[in-house]
């Protein structure tokens, strides 16, 4: 009787898994389906001689993805409408197992962080460990805490602080003159309790997470994904789009005094969708035709270790190639002494931050008051966002140890 297999039935979020069917009539025709209850995806297979069906070799005939993808089960998930429940594989018809996808691997502990006046959560190894690398994880827009990606940086040895510096009990309500030196108290308290220090953000995060490392010397590695290195324009408050970016004023101060930056640009094109309702490619706020000025560079060439710069070439969010390639451009100018690299990914769009292995269907996404348009194809963003996190947990374990 045919069975499924699914190596490891228990895992962190971002392991890839081995799916098979073993035990098919040769060349028989398969539907094979992943659900987490509220997404859900499908594929056929046609078994092979030994009647087996593989997908970390072989390529379905037809479904919700294309190609020889272990995870692309995963990836091309779409949402049903439905409640979540337990992530299921099922050979329709035949068999199905339930696996543990966990957001916090075994053997990590959680610790809410409010002293200092800090507002985060610590994610560690709870083995006993003292000095094992510290890692502060920054969001982007969106503000809060990035918890999953804590979570699971910690799963490969790091202590990691996800940090909220807007948008969250006790912190501003918005992205607006939001004191550097808040960073510098979360890397001492981060460093009281780890040894050597890194900085981790995407989008918004990742132009904090690079101006961060500028700024405070213990900083020893820095990844900015689809992020820049150019200080740009405030998150402004309100509800809708256009109120926030007409708001104009500094996204960061140092030493009570606000840092230049660059503008948002609002083109009659950006006012139109807006209207229309059509979605928004926030990269129409973002003109670089007349250059970048001077003052809005983020100094990375002061970065006292590595930085992995990481981007995607069809960011519809921002120009986020571009802007990063200020600070590659700054750190070759200045013969910078530790490692540093940009990796551009052709056709993925802005969402490739973080853990791999989720749905990346959702090309448009919701905005205030609006649709966003993110680009790229979910294909290229899924991998791209699987190989990004790979070589962030490389990156941050050569340049600070595990």
């Amino acid at each position: 009787m045919a069975e499924i297999l699914v190596n490891p039935r228990r895992a962190p979020l971002d392991t890839a898994l081995d799916v098979r069917v073993v035990d098919l009539p040769p060349g028989d025709r398969v539907e094979v389906r992943a659900t987490t209850g509220d997404w859900s995806s499908a594929a056929v297979f046609l078994a092979d001689e030994r009647g087996v069906v593989d997908l970390t070799r072989h390529a379905p005939v037809e479904g919700d993805y294309a190609g020889v993808d272990p995870m692309g089960l995963f990836w091309s998930m779409t949402r049903t409408g439905e409640q979540s429940g337990p992530t299921v594989v099922e050979v329709v018809g035949v068999d199905e197992v339930e696996l543990d996808r966990l957001a916090v691997p075994d053997g990590v502990r959680r610790t809410e962080v409010t002293e200092n006046g800090l507002v985060g959560v610590l994610f560690e190894p709870d083995d006993g460990r003292t000095g094992r690398p510290g890692v502060l994880v920054l969001s982007g827009s969106e503000g809060g805490t990035h918890e999953l990606d804590a979570a699971l940086l910690a799963g490969h040895g790091f202590a990691a602080l996800t940090l909220a510096h807007f948008g969250a009990p006790g912190v501003p309500d918005d992205l607006v003159e939001i004191p550097l030196e808040h960073f510098g108290a979360a890397l001492e308290w981060l460093g009281a309790r780890a040894g050597a220090l890194g900085v981790v953000g995407g989008s918004r995060g990742g132009e904090l997470a690079l101006l961060v490392g500028a700024t405070f010397p213990q900083v020893k590695a820095v990844v900015s994904v689809v992020g820049s290195g150019v200080v740009t324009q405030c998150i402004g408050p309100g509800t809708r789009l256009l109120q926030k970016l007409e708001h104009e004023a500094a996204s960061w101060t140092w030493q009570g005094r606000p840092l230049p930056y660059l503008p948002y640009s609002i083109p009659d094109e950006l006012r139109r969708r807006v209207v229309s309702g059509e979605p928004v490619p926030l990269g129409l706020a973002f003109d670089l035709t007349d250059g970048i000025p001077a003052d809005t560079e983020i100094p990375v060439e002061r970065i006292g270790g590595g930085v992995l710069l990481l981007s995607s070439g069809q960011d519809e969010s921002w120009p986020c190639a571009e802007l990063s390639e200020v600070a590659l451009r700054r750190l070759e100018a200045h013969g910078h002494p530790h490692r540093h690299e940009h990796v551009v990914y052709p056709g993925a769009g802005h969402l490739i931050a973080g853990p791999p292995h989720r749905p990346s269907t959702d090309v448009v996404v919701p905005g205030p008051g609006v649709r966003f348009s993110t680009g790229g194809t979910p294909a290229a963003t899924a991998a791209a966002r699987a190989d990004a996190w790979r070589r962030t947990v490389e990156f941050l374990s050569d340049q600070l140890g595990t």
